[in-house]
């Protein structure tokens, strides 16, 4: 009976020791899964922050090439706008030039009448009607932006005068300049729509 108490006894011991030994290996166990476990959570948000960064990244290209191309087509636009409003601008204020360069030998035809009651001296009555009409006229173009190109004793420029011969200057002062005017010459709106037809001093 005693020999079964003391064997019992002595697996007891045994299993305590047992228990005891292990028990460092698994509190080790145990502090090394607790410092696995955090690390593991950090790679996981580190993870997902790299996946978040990329993300962003990816949305502000986007943006940007979207903000880009927003850019340009608005520069676009504007410069279509202001090119139109520039191209409406100088049609309005050409759009009368066929008419105009129509009726010029109309106000030629005028100013050689005025000349020749003058010259003639022909009715009085008659040289103020023709006048009267050719002054409304010029006020009518005048308003549509038509001037007369000064030409009489002004130097001689290819811009505004076309020479048509050249005699000689009675003066040294008069050399390359303009001695008598064949035709009147016009801008319209600063441009030349015909040419003042010259004779010019050499």
């Amino acid at each position: 009976m005693n020999t079964k108490k003391q064997d019992k006894n002595i697996k007891q011991e045994a299993a305590e020791d047992v228990t005891i030994e292990n028990q460092p290996d698994r509190e080790k166990e145990t502090i090394e899964e607790k410092a696995i476990e955090p690390a593991a959570k950090k790679e996981e948000k580190k993870s997902r922050k790299s996946s978040s960064q990329k993300k962003l990244e990816e949305l502000q290209e986007k943006y940007d090439e979207l903000n880009d191309k927003y850019m340009r087509l608005y520069s676009e636009f504007d410069n279509y706008r202001k090119r139109t409003a520039k191209e409406r601008i100088e049609l309005q204020k050409s759009a009368s030039r066929e008419v105009i360069l129509d009726i010029l030998p109309v106000v030629d035809d005028l100013e050689r009448a005025i000349r020749s009651f003058e010259e003639h001296q022909l009715s009085e009555e008659a040289r103020k009607g023709i006048e009267l009409i050719y002054n409304k006229l010029i006020t009518i173009l005048s308003q549509k932006g038509l001037k007369e190109i000064e030409a009489m004793e002004q130097p001689f420029d290819t811009d505004y005068h076309e020479a048509i011969t050249n005699i000689p200057a009675p003066s040294q002062k008069m050399k390359g300049k303009i001695m008598n005017v064949v035709q009147k010459g016009y801008t319209l709106n600063g441009k030349v729509i015909r040419y003042a037809k010259v004779v010019v001093g050499q």
